[in-house]
């Protein structure tokens, strides 16, 4: 390098990388296309899909009854509030004659 430029002729440069084995120098074993298959893989693979739908579906229906418990809760502690609130607006009123 010489004053920021690169120099034609950097010793430092790496070697090329080398070039893949051709296909005829692959051991025949080696090439085939098919991947080595687990018999069972199949049959795991649709029952993990299967166990991973059903937990969808519940973790959606827990959402749903969770939405619905909490919506009763508010609208209980709404009517208590209410209640609480009437009845002792009238007890103010009996005991100072509102």
């Amino acid at each position: 390098m010489t004053n920021g430029r690169l120099s034609r002729k950097n010793p430092e440069v790496a070697a090329p990388a080398p070039r893949r084995a051709l296909r005829q120098d692959v051991p025949r074993d080696v090439l085939s296309d098919d991947p080595p298959m687990d018999p069972h893989a199949v049959r795991r693979r649709l029952r993990r899909e299967r166990a991973k739908r059903h937990a969808l579906h519940e973790h959606q229906r827990e959402r749903r009854l969770a939405g619905i418990r909490f919506l009763a809760l508010i609208g209980f502690l709404i009517f208590l509030t209410l209640f609480l609130a009437l009845s002792i607006w009238k007890t103010i009123g009996a005991v100072f004659g509102l």
